[in-house]
């Protein structure tokens, strides 16, 4: 592959930072990427469809969600043609149309999709795998179920970016809060219940991103220190904690009430990030997590073992130090660079028996 249109997610973080990650590893693999920024396109066609409706009065039907996101991605077939691309390659797709993927092939561009959402989003990505050349999917037990409708997918294995999550150097990040106990993340109501079933009295836990779901008395509140935060940030923040935390999501959706996913398999982003960084974490427990690391990162199933897991792990540096460098070294494989590296050999595969 010589050139691509990369489509942004749309989202101001989270799935923007691996939009980050592959754009940056494209480049110094020697591709042309030219960008689509659905974020601010987003942003934008928002604003004037707001704009015409309060011009014309206010008149029903006032616009909704699908013509925001309509308008925001009507432009991605000309900049495609326009750059003459090998390639577009869609990161999420879920604020994308399906029809806009059937309009891209119908003009004789390739499309491949690296499905972030998997397995909350199955549904909505099934009909975007059935739209596209190639897919990709990040969580690896919906790979049958994908491989059903388009038996060109392949499974996208989370990454860090080696560049922003590096280990501690020097006198650390001075700019970075200290924590005893960190965690960066969304708010979704698995997280809420867990931590507030905790007793965090005596432990400096940092809380940092957007945690709506939490009640209005819960304890956790206090822990509170900043909405969402940049990947930079985050990687100083857990630099400068002593423990890492993560939660991986089980929520369909977002709410009080949301179903839940059974038996997803797959580490999210912040695992290998922790991990990247150098930081001693523990986790919740994934089977990928055995294949990575080996049984090195503690895993807790339990409120009140993560409680404490915690309090015996903050007394042992030394301890901590040993595991957190034992984990450095496993992680150190998964890389965008290396994720990207496998995506273009399937897609010049692809290429090669297209022709």
């Amino acid at each position: 592959m010589k050139s691509c249109l990369l489509v942004h997610p749309g989202a101001s973080w989270a799935t923007a930072d691996v939009h980050r990650g592959i754009f940056d590893a494209l480049e110094r693999a020697g591709v042309e990427v030219v960008q689509y920024a659905l974020d601010g396109r987003i942003a934008y066609a928002g604003g004037y469809l707001e704009y015409v409706w309060r011009r014309n009065g206010k008149k029903p039907p006032k616009y909704n969600q699908a013509d925001v996101f309509y308008l925001a991605t009507s432009g991605m077939l000309e900049r495609a043609l326009r750059h003459q691309v090998d390639w577009v390659i869609v990161v999420a797709g879920t604020y994308v149309p399906p029809e806009t993927f059937t309009l891209l092939r119908r003009a004789g561009l390739r499309v491949a999709t690296i499905l972030t959402e998997s397995p909350y989003c199955d549904v909505q990505e099934a009909m975007i795998a059935e739209r596209c050349d190639v897919v990709f999917t990040n969580e690896r037990s919906s790979l049958g179920a994908f491989r059903a409708i388009n038996r060109h997918t392949y499974y996208w294995q989370h990454a860090y970016d080696a560049e922003r999550h590096t280990p501690a150097t020097g006198d650390g990040d001075p700019d970075a809060p200290a924590h005893d106990v960190v965690f960066v993340g969304t708010g979704f109501q698995e997280r809420c219940d867990v931590l507030s079933a905790v007793d965090w009295r005596g432990i400096d836990f940092g809380l940092y991103g957007s945690w709506g779901l939490l009640g209005s008395r819960s304890r956790v509140r206090r822990a509170l220190r900043a909405g969402v935060v940049d990947n930079r940030l985050t990687a100083a923040l857990y630099r400068n904690a002593k423990i890492g935390l993560n939660i991986h999501r089980t929520s369909i959706g977002y709410g009080r009430d949301a179903p839940r996913i059974a038996g997803a398999e797959s580490l999210n982003p912040r695992v290998y990030e922790l991990a990247a960084t150098g930081r001693f974490f523990v986790t919740d427990y994934r089977a990928e997590l055995d294949d990575v690391f080996g049984g090195v990162v503690p895993t807790y199933t339990s409120a009140a073992e993560l409680e404490a897991m915690v309090r015996r792990y903050m007394g042992d540096a030394a301890w901590r130090a040993d595991v957190a460098a034992a984990a450095l070294e496993r992680v150190k494989p998964h890389t965008f660079d290396a994720r990207v590296r496998e995506m273009l050999d399937v897609l010049d595969h692809f290429d090669y028996m297209a022709q």
